[in-house]
């Protein structure tokens, strides 16, 4: 629910393999995503991040640039796979069928 300012409180993260990077942020009611993403200066600090091969997503749920956050929101930006899940999981299980 906004303040009487018509601002939320929401919080932009993106975590690295070094540590998560959590960037609170009170912005205007109805900004997006995008938007929020590009207020918290994340971009300017991870170079990485790019908004149009990025996945990004709150609590969890994938969602597009153009979502309305509501107040408490924690905006993610997910970094992409390295290697495939599944494909990772058979190579651990084949590595310790090879042990025994």
């Amino acid at each position: 629910m906004a303040d009487i300012s018509g601002k939320i409180r929401v919080q932009v993260c993106y975590v690295t393999p070094q540590s998560p990077l959590l960037i609170d942020l009170e912005v205007s009611e109805g900004t997006t995503l995008e938007s929020a993403i590009r207020e918290s200066g994340i971009l300017q600090r991870v170079p990485d991040i790019d908004l149009s091969s990025n996945k990004i997503g709150i609590y969890g749920k994938v969602k597009t640039l153009d979502t309305i956050l509501r107040d408490c929101d924690r905006v993610e930006i997910y970094r992409r796979l390295i290697a495939d899940p599944k494909d990772a999981r058979r190579r651990r299980v084949a590595k310790k069928e090879h042990v025994r």
